[in-house]
C-alpha cells in the first residue's frame, strides 16, 4: 500500500475503491461496514479525497475541500462547541440529526464546486435519527449526478434494509499483529515493546482498541477483566479492584476506552464458548454496546459504570459465578 495513505491495512477495500473510481459506471452509494476502531473514518476521508482529486494533483485535505461533506456527531452544546474549536476533547450529541441531513441535501441542488464529483460522508450512519434515515433514503433513490455517498456503519444491521440495498458494501477486516504493531509505532512511538505486545493481544485486530489501550494505560484493567471472565467474581473483590484501577474521577475518554475494551474481550470469547455461554456473552455485549452509545452524552458515575462493566463480565464467566 502506498506510504502516503493515512491508514494501515484494508488493502482489499482500498483496491476495490480505486477500481471503482476508474470504472465508467461507479456505484453512487457505498457502505463501509466493520467493527468500531478498524479505521473506517480515515479510509472514508482518504477515499473521498481520491474521488475528487484533480488529475495530476495531490489528494486534497478532506476536512476543507468544498466538495467533501462530512456529517458526524455535533458538539452537545455551545460550551462543547467552544472546546472543539479550541482543539480540546468535547462531548457530542447522541445522534446525527435530520437537520444535518436536510442541510446536506439542500447543497446537492448545486453542481460540485471544483470538479464533476462530490462526496458525502456519514460517520457513522447507524447513529442517524429515524427521520434522518428517511430523508437520506430519498437522496439515495435519486442521487444527483456526480454525487457519491460513503456511509460508515459499525453495526450495518441497524440500518434500514432499504438503505443497505442501495449501497455497495466495502467490508473492513481486522488487522494482523504486524499491522497493529505498525499502527502503534506510528501513532504512539513512545510505547515500549511490552506495552505494544499487550495492546496487540487485547485489541484482537482493532487498531482503535490497541491505541486506546496504550494511550489510557489499560493493561491492569485488561488483566482484571480477563480474570473475571475466567473465574467470575462471586465476592465482588475483582470489581472493587476494577473501580480502584479506574480511579475516582477518570477522564471520559478513558471510560469510553474501557467500555470498548470490555466489548472487545467479550466478542473474542464467542468463538470458543458453548452455546449457553454464547447467549450470555451476546446479551452482555449488547448491554455494553448500549452503554457505549450513551456514555459520550450521559454523565454516568464513573464508579458505578466500572462496577456495571465488571458485573456484565462476571455474568458471562466460565465457570459462571454462582447466584447469591
Amino acid at each position: 500500500m502506498s506510504d502516503d495513505l493515512p491508514f494501515i491495512g484494508q488493502r482489499a477495500a482500498w483496491n476495490e475503491w480505486l477500481s471503482a473510481i476508474e470504472s465508467e459506471r461507479m456505484h453512487h452509494a457505498w457502505l463501509l461496514a466493520g467493527g468500531k476502531g478498524l479505521g473506517k473514518a480515515a479510509f472514508a476521508r482518504t477515499a473521498a479525497a481520491q474521488l475528487v482529486r484533480a488529475p495530476g494533483e495531490p489528494r486534497p485535505d478532506p476536512e476543507t475541500h468544498p466538495d467533501i461533506h462530512i456529517l458526524e456527531h455535533l458538539p452537545a452544546n455551545d460550551d462543547e462547541a467552544k472546546k472543539k474549536a479550541e482543539g480540546k476533547p468535547y462531548q457530542t450529541k447522541r445522534n446525527i440529526s435530520v437537520d444535518q441531513v436536510r442541510e446536506m441535501i439542500r447543497r446537492l441542488v448545486t453542481k460540485p464546486t471544483m470538479g464533476d464529483r462530490r462526496a458525502i460522508i456519514i460517520d457513522p450512519a447507524d447513529d442517524m435519527e429515524k427521520s434522518a434515515v428517511n430523508a437520506l433514503l430519498k437522496a439515495l433513490e435519486e442521487p444527483p449526478a456526480g454525487t457519491y455517498f460513503l456511509l460508515l456503519a459499525h453495526q450495518p444491521g441497524r440500518l434500514l434494509p432499504t438503505i443497505r440495498s442501495r449501497c455497495r458494501v466495502l467490508r473492513f477486516a481486522a488487522l494482523d499483529e504486524h499491522e497493529l504493531d505498525e499502527v502503534i509505532r506510528r501513532d504512539l512511538p513512545q510505547a515500549d515493546a511490552e506495552t505494544r505486545r499487550a495492546a496487540i493481544a487485547a485489541a484482537h485486530g482493532s487498531p482503535g482498541v490497541a491505541l486506546s489501550f496504550v494511550e489510557h494505560d489499560l493493561g491492569a484493567i485488561h488483566r482484571l477483566m480477563m480474570h473475571i471472565l475466567r473465574e467470575g467474581d462471586a465476592e465482588y473483590h475483582l470489581r472493587g479492584s476494577l473501580a480502584e484501577e479506574m480511579g475516582a474521577r477518570p477522564a471520559r475518554d478513558r471510560q469510553l476506552a474501557t467500555l470498548e475494551l470490555a466489548r472487545t474481550v467479550l466478542a473474542n470469547e464467542l468463538p470458543e464458548a458453548s452455546a449457553a455461554r454464547q447467549m450470555r456473552l451476546i446479551e452482555a455485549h449488547g448491554t455494553l454496546t448500549k452503554l457505549s452509545t450513551q456514555a459520550p452524552t450521559y454523565n454516568f458515575d464513573a464508579g458505578l459504570l466500572i462496577i456495571e462493566i465488571g458485573g456484565l463480565l462476571a455474568s458471562t464467566a466460565m465457570p459462571r459465578e454462582s447466584l447469591r
